[in-house]
C-alpha cells in the first residue's frame, strides 16, 4: 500500500478554560490513504469535530494542540508535521484549502450572507491560484455546475439564504475543493437534512472521491452513513479513541463495549412494531467531571469491577489490525463476544 497522505499521532488538543481543564480530544491516531474513507463516529461531544478542527490547526482559543504529530504528505512528496507549524503562519494557510479541505457542519452559519455565493467561492480560488477575477469567476461557475447546482451561471450571484439547505451544502463542498486539496474533510455533511437530500450529497462525496481519488475524513453520529460511506473507522468517546478497523470489522465483530451500544441504537427494519429503541444508559459525563479509569465505565454493562474503574486501559491490537481500548481484551477474553 502508497504511503498514507496524512498520520495522526497520539493527537492532543486541550481547553484551558477558566472552570479547569477540558481534554477535548485526548489521544487519537490514525493513517489516511488516497481514495480512504475514514469515519470518526461517536456521541456529540465526543471530540470529533475538535479532531478535525486540530487537523487543520483552527482550534478557537482558549484550546490549542498540547500533543502528537499530524504529519501531512504534501504535493511534492514532503512530510510536514501541521502540529508544528504556525496556526497563523503563511504555510499553514496555504495548507487549509490547497492541501485539506473543510465542509462545515452548519453550512447556513458557514457561509456568509452579506456576500454572493459567487464572492466566496471567488475569493477561495483567487487565494491559492493565479487566476484573475474574471477566469476565477469561470472557476466558480465550472464548481457549481460539477456539485449539481442547477443553473449555475445564474445561482452564482445568489446569496446563501436564497438557497435550500441541500444546495447550501453542494456549496460547502464546492468551496472546500475550489484549490483541489486531496484530503476532503467532511464534518456532519448531512446533519438537519432530509432522507433524500442525505443521499444526495453522500452520493456526491463518493463521486467526487472516485473522480479525484480524494481522501476524505468523514466525520458523523450516524452508524447508517458509516456503513455505507466508510472503509476504516475510528470509535471516540470523551475525546479518546476507544476502538479501530476496517468497516467490517467494527460492524460484524465490535471488540468495544461502547461500539457494541452504538450499533444496538441503530433502528432496525426487522424490529419489531412499537418496540422501544435501545439506548445507552446515562449521558457523556461533564468534560471537567471526567471519570477514573476507563471513560466509559459509568455506561458500561459489561465492567469487570474495580480495574474498570481504577485503571484506564491500554489498546489491544488484534491480528487483523483491530484494535480497541477495554480490559475485556486483556483481562477476560474469553467473555468479548465474537
Amino acid at each position: 500500500m502508497a504511503e498514507p497522505i496524512l498520520q495522526v499521532r497520539d493527537l492532543r488538543t486541550h481547553f484551558f478554560a477558566d472552570e479547569g481543564l477540558v481534554r477535548a480530544v485526548d489521544g487519537a491516531s490514525f493513517d489516511l490513504h488516497a481514495g480512504q474513507t475514514l469515519g470518526i463516529v461517536g456521541e456529540s461531544g465526543c471530540g470529533k469535530s475538535v479532531t478535525a478542527r486540530s487537523i487543520l490547526r483552527i482550534v478557537e482559543r482558549p484550546g490549542r494542540v498540547v500533543g502528537g504529530e499530524i504529519l501531512l504528505r504534501r504535493r511534492n512528496g514532503q512530510l510536514t508535521d501541521v502540529a508544528r507549524l504556525p496556526s497563523d503562519g503563511a504555510e499553514m494557510r496555504s495548507i487549509r484549502g490547497g492541501e485539506i479541505g473543510l465542509v462545515f457542519q452548519e453550512p447556513m452559519s458557514s457561509l456568509s450572507a452579506f456576500h454572493t455565493i459567487g464572492n466566496q467561492l471567488i475569493e477561495a480560488i483567487r487565494l491559492h491560484s493565479d487566476l484573475g477575477k474574471k477566469a476565477a469567476r469561470a472557476r466558480a461557475i465550472e464548481l457549481l455546475a460539477m456539485v449539481g447546482i442547477p443553473r449555475p451561471s445564474q445561482r452564482v450571484d445568489s446569496y446563501s439564504f436564497e438557497l435550500s439547505g441541500g444546495l447550501r451544502q453542494r456549496v460547502m463542498i464546492a468551496l472546500a475543493l475550489s484549490a483541489e486539496p486531496r484530503v476532503l474533510i467532511a464534518d456532519e455533511p448531512t446533519t438537519a437534512l432530509d432522507v433524500t437530500t442525505q443521499a444526495q450529497i453522500l452520493a456526491l462525496i463518493r463521486r467526487l472521491q472516485q473522480e479525484r481519488d480524494l481522501a476524505v475524513i468523514l466525520i458523523t453520529h450516524d452508524m447508517g452513513v458509516i456503513a455505507e460511506m466508510a472503509d476504516d473507522v475510528v470509535v471516540m468517546y470523551l475525546g479518546k479513541e476507544v476502538e479501530k478497523g476496517s468497516v467490517d470489522a467494527i460492524f460484524h465483530a465490535p471488540r468495544h463495549p461502547y461500539t457494541r451500544s452504538l450499533l444496538r441504537s441503530i433502528p432496525s427494519v426487522l424490529a419489531a412494531p412499537r418496540s422501544r429503541l435501545a439506548t445507552i444508559s446515562g449521558s457523556i459525563p461533564h468534560p471537567l467531571s471526567r471519570p477514573a479509569g476507563c471513560p466509559f465505565h459509568p455506561r458500561c454493562a459489561e465492567k469487570i469491577g474495580a480495574i474498570c474503574e481504577t485503571t484506564a486501559p491500554a489498546e489491544t491490537v488484534l491480528p487483523d489490525g483491530h484494535a480497541a481500548a477495554c480490559h475485556l481484551l486483556t483481562r477476560a477474553p474469553a467473555t468479548v463476544p465474537a
